[in-house]
């Protein structure tokens, strides 16, 4: 996965990211929604309109207290968490 910072603040992060489709995105943008300090995230997957962009563009913002990028960890590892859960009820339905 390659990641690059578009814009970063201490409250607010764009990074495009490569590769990725709704699928990926709408995950991360609900673990980031679901964590503390997180007061928006959104992505586009086609920002520029005009057809030059496609890579999404996910855009976190905090409070003023919460790093943008500690929300973004916090985010990834809830995802993490959600799959490890999602691995372990299939294997104990099995």
């Amino acid at each position: 996965m390659d990641l690059r910072v578009i814009d970063k603040s201490e409250t607010e992060l764009s990074i495009e990211i490569a590769g990725e489709d709704h699928t990926f995105m709408n995950v991360i943008k609900g673990a980031l929604l679901e964590t503390e300090g997180v007061t928006a995230a959104t992505y586009d997957v086609n920002p520029e309109q005009s057809g030059g962009q496609t890579d999404p563009v996910l855009t976190i913002k905090t409070a003023s207290d919460v790093d943008a990028l500690d929300a973004l960890e916090a985010g990834t590892d809830r995802v993490i968490e959600k799959a490890d859960d999602l691995t372990e009820a299939f294997e104990a339905a099995a």
